[in-house]
């Protein structure tokens, strides 16, 4: 939880926003038992608290939805160890391959290595991905959905349905976390729904992250570690999290320094 978020909440809100974020979901009843004010006050909490975009009211309730980095809080963080990765993942595309990338600095650098004369055709839902490839002549389709702002993500069912009707040799997917028991997760469920709807559709799946991921838990997981075929990062993640993914199936690929 990033710590400009409790700055704009009194304590009460505070540790509302605390217990919804590790429940998930919560209902009004649940929240008067646990904080002794009345249910207008907490209605009001509630309205705060989705003031800051981390949590979406529902009917009776609440619940987490996390919150995006924004793509400029992100760039220029780990350049070079993205740079190397996405060199790394671009290479595992072959010529005529139809492709999925979806949001993040990170597939943006896919995005920025892929060969642009082998007839390859890219599926995003990234408004910033969809911008590299048309520039480099790449033939480009964008899904439709509602337009994430922070990380120019089209996401809901409009992007979910456009999905569902393709197939694709390889997807290439961000990631917030890694663990062993969690899978590979994401901050926002809206996005971690576009990423398990691509993952459905994929021949092969391939998550590009940095070290900085390793052993991250995220509210929404989009994936077990079985579910994914091939993790491309900067170093090796720790023996205990590289032996979970090597019995589940996950290659693991470490990117050079070479350009």
């Amino acid at each position: 939880m990033r710590p400009d978020v409790h700055r704009q909440l009194n304590t009460r809100q505070s540790q509302m926003l605390d217990l919804i974020s590790r429940e998930g979901e919560v209902r009004i009843a649940e929240l008067r038992e646990t904080f002794p004010v009345t249910e207008m006050t907490i209605r009001r909490d509630l309205e705060k608290l989705e003031e800051t975009g981390v949590v979406k009211r529902t009917f009776g309730g609440a619940i987490f939805v996390g919150q995006d980095v924004a793509l400029k809080e992100r760039t220029g963080i780990l350049t070079e160890e993205k740079a190397r990765i996405g060199r790394r993942a671009a290479a595992l595309v072959r010529p005529g391959d139809s492709l999925f990338l979806d949001g993040g600095t990170t597939t943006l650098q896919v995005a920025r290595s892929l060969p642009s004369d082998q007839k390859l055709t890219v599926v995003t839902n990234a408004l910033n991905v969809a911008q590299e490839l048309a520039a480099r002549g790449i033939p480009t389709i964008v899904t439709g959905g509602t337009l994430l702002e922070p990380t120019l993500s089209l996401v809901g069912p409009i992007a979910v349905q456009s999905l569902s009707g393709m197939a694709f040799d390889r997807v290439f997917l961000g990631t917030t976390g890694i663990d062993a028991e969690h899978g590979f997760s994401n901050s926002n469920f809206y996005e971690a729904e576009i990423k398990a709807a691509a993952v459905r559709q994929a021949a092969e799946a391939v998550v590009v992250l940095d070290h900085t991921k390793f052993g991250a838990r995220a509210l929404a997981s989009f994936s077990p570690l079985k579910g994914i075929g091939r993790i491309v990062v900067d170093r090796l993640p720790d023996e205990a999290l590289l032996r979970a993914c090597a019995e589940n199936g996950v290659q693991t690929d470490v990117a050079d320094g070479q350009r």
